[in-house]
């Protein structure tokens, strides 16, 4: 009898496990097919765009913005890491840093985060909390080293180079950072300017999926 019990039980828990798995496989989402456009990022996952207006909502930064950050950072790719550092030029080592996910954001950073939200299941991987995260850093941004939250080329160096770095202006001494902020600014204000010629047709999508 307690052999059929320990059996049930264990059934159980396997088959919880691999309902988990199969959950986690699929909320996994692949990087946009066009990431250039932010309008299509949006259209092929609608969820992104609820996810995007939502913690605009609550930090106050538009879209284009972290959006900008977050293709520099990731591509958009969830399990996004930084490359492993190499032993005697060989083996793979420890890697570059913690930077981890959709924002790459450091794990110091992201425990920070997560205090300051009470967002305690909060998750590099996920979509949302990457924004949202993008999204407190930009208004932290502001408060700490007073960036305008529009400014994405001074807001890309505070993410990067920190607020500490940033006043030290760290950043002169890395010419192919300043670069790479440019390109940043670029990109958000592509992403504006697609965004006004899309984003009432993604309300309405919106609207419809929450009636229906």
């Amino acid at each position: 009898m307690a052999d059929t019990h320990d059996q049930r039980i264990f059934d159980f828990l396997r088959s919880a496990l691999l309902l988990v798995l199969v959950v986690s496989i699929g909320c996994s989402s692949n990087p946009p097919k066009n990431p250039d456009n932010i309008c299509k990022i949006f259209e092929e996952n609608r969820d992104w765009y609820k996810d995007s207006v939502k913690a605009k909502r609550k930090w106050g930064a538009p879209i284009h913005v972290p959006m900008a950050i977050m293709y520099q950072e990731s591509s958009f790719r969830a399990n996004a890491k930084p490359p492993r550092n190499k032993v005697l030029g060989v083996i793979p080592g420890r890697r570059k840093s913690s930077a981890k996910g959709y924002a790459q954001a450091l794990s110091p950073a992201w425990g920070d985060y997560v205090k300051a939200s009470g967002n305690r299941f909060a998750d590099r991987n996920n979509f949302s909390d990457s924004m949202d995260f993008i999204q407190w850093y930009i208004d932290r941004t502001q408060k700490v080293n007073s960036v305008s939250k529009w400014n994405a080329h001074q807001q890309y160096l505070n993410y990067h180079e920190g607020w500490s770095g940033f006043r030290k202006k760290t950043y002169r001494s890395k010419h192919w950072l300043v670069n790479v902020a440019r390109k940043v600014e670029t990109r958000s204000k592509k992403y504006s300017e697609q965004l006004k010629g899309c984003e009432k047709k993604l309300k309405r999508g919106w609207f419809r999926k929450a009636l229906f």
